[in-house]
């Protein structure tokens, strides 16, 4: 699994642009598992949703007909907070979302992996794999699939925070300091109600007025040695 994440992050070196760097991440993830295509997506609910980036036609696809019908296995990924392993798309029909599955049927898709992009309790999109034959991903792979996702979460959050700045600002955002930071951010976004913009600004400004580093306080509120009701306006 270290050497997965340290794939990814060596794909990502150089990027010039968040766009480039999200295509970097679904690619490496192409690259390091038996999949033919994977897409990214954020959302906050079944008609909020966004594509980022998709690696192919077919995973566009996958993505405008999700978008199109509001049901899906990124949708779903999205509303449990947990992966939605399809390994046979011919049976899907059985599932929540049967005509997802019909409207798909005629193009080249054996099975489809899905899994949810948070950090903390923030919810903040869904990434799609797909392949052409069917079948399990295996013990090893789903694991290396897990850590692929806890690097694309990290990449996405600090895109969106408006925390990239290059490639030198890409290493501050995959950082196990700044992984932290995102988790909090997610925590006190749950308690407080607000935004992810207000909950790292309330982060920032409480770690200012206590003379402490960001990552300190993040540290706190992770391991519930700080509450995040402490940050309130």
């Amino acid at each position: 699994m270290i050497e997965a994440r340290a794939t990814v992050i060596a794909a990502l070196r150089d990027s010039n642009s968040e766009l480039d760097v999200l295509a970097r991440v679904i690619r490496a993830c192409v690259g390091l598992l038996p999949v033919d295509g994977a897409s990214i997506s954020v959302l906050s609910g079944p008609q909020e949703r966004e594509t980022l980036y998709a690696s192919d036609v077919i995973a566009m696809k996958i993505e405008n007909v999700q978008f199109d019908l509001g049901e899906g296995p990124c949708f779903e990924a999205f509303a449990t907070r947990r992966p939605v392993l399809v390994p046979d798309l011919s049976q899907a029909s059985v599932l929540a979302w049967p005509v997802f599955a019909a409207a798909i049927a005629a193009l080249p898709i054996g099975a489809i992996f899905a899994f949810p992009l948070q950090a903390g309790a923030i919810g903040i999109g869904a990434i799609d794999l797909y392949r052409s034959r069917p079948g399990w991903l295996s013990a090893d792979e789903l694991a290396v699939a897990l850590e692929v996702v806890d690097v694309v979460t990290a990449v996405l959050l600090g895109v969106l925070l408006g925390e990239f700045d290059g490639a030198d600002g890409l290493r501050g955002v995959l950082s196990p300091g700044r992984e932290q930071v995102h988790q909090a951010t997610g925590m006190v976004l749950a308690a407080l109600g607000i935004s992810a913009e207000e909950a790292l600004s309330r982060l920032r400004g409480y770690a200012f007025a206590m003379g402490r580093p960001l990552d300190e306080v993040a540290k706190d509120i992770v391991n519930r040695e700080l509450s995040p009701l402490e940050l309130r306006a």
